[in-house]
């Protein structure tokens, strides 16, 4: 019988970073006389954002970080977002700024997330935290990828001198992985919609970021003996309606060391490193 890969619980690794934010938040609160504070702003009402942002207010409720809710509506001009964005970074009560994206269209995402002030910007998507990350001097780190690095290091991945697949090239998750890994000492590889041959590049992969959002993209014949499988991406499988990854799982079980399944893998990890993000933007505020 094929030996399984080892099902890597995002849920349980999440849980610890979010206890050790909480100690860290009610020392914070002991110290400067308040909890950290998190503003989440979401335009409009779309059903899938509203559920990822009352997960982020329960985090932070369990946490004791203070998170303040803005909704705007979807008519919301881009001058009038600007001017909540700037109205926050002046805030003091909060110490970090989340933006939901995607926003309604006719408002240039960029433009709002580059409005955000960089030691507030705990999503990690400001040009000058990517610039940090890139210069090998991280500050504030895009949460899903530094959630991926973290779940490795609690498994005890070593990823120095390993070679790494990121198939996606997105602002928030291929490209901050690709830098993520370099800083760990990977040899990275990076996979797009101009990429050749996909399978070849995820064959040669010890280390293998699926974030395309296709539905069973990486076959899991392609998957190296032993690798360590990260499945960032959350699709919804149309015939069946259960929330499924890049990776076809069960077929990727008996081939890999290592797999995230999904859910429960790197999501529970990006909520629980935003948390974490929180209180570093928070202790490092003077």
């Amino acid at each position: 019988m094929a030996q399984s890969a080892i099902v890597m619980d995002g849920k349980a690794v999440g849980a610890r970073v979010r206890a050790d934010a909480k100690a860290r938040a009610a020392a914070f609160l002991q110290a400067r006389g308040r909890p950290p504070g998190l503003a989440l702003v979401q335009v409009g009402a779309q059903s899938d954002s509203a559920i990822y942002v009352r997960s982020k207010h329960k985090a932070c409720e369990e946490a004791g970080i203070a998170s303040f809710a803005h909704t705007p509506p979807e008519t919301v001009s881009a001058k009038e977002l600007l001017a909540l964005i700037a109205m926050l970074n002046a805030d003091e009560r909060v110490d970090g700024i989340l933006l939901q994206l995607p926003l309604p269209a006719g408002i240039d995402p960029n433009a709002i997330l580059d409005a955000i002030d960089p030691r507030k910007d705990v999503d990690g998507f400001h040009p000058y935290n990517t610039g940090l990350l890139a210069q090998k001097r991280p500050a504030l780190r895009p949460c899903t990828p530094w959630g991926v690095i973290r779940l490795a290091t609690e498994y005890g991945i070593e990823l120095r001198g390993k070679s790494a697949t990121v198939v996606g090239a997105s602002n928030i998750v291929g490209r901050p992985m690709a830098l993520e890994l370099l800083l760990a000492g990977c040899t990275v590889t990076v996979c797009h919609t101009a990429t050749r041959d996909l399978r070849a590049a995820v064959e040669g992969a010890e280390i293998l970021v699926a974030a395309a959002g296709r539905a069973g993209l990486i076959r899991g014949e392609w998957i190296r003996e032993g690798a360590a499988v990260f499945d960032v991406a959350i699709n919804r499988n149309e015939a069946t309606g259960k929330l499924v990854g890049d990776v076809e799982f069960e077929a990727a079980l008996p081939r890999a060391g290592w797999i995230s399944p999904v859910p429960g893998g790197i999501g529970p990890m990006t909520i629980a490193m935003l948390m974490s993000n929180t209180l570093d933007a928070a202790t490092a505020a003077r």
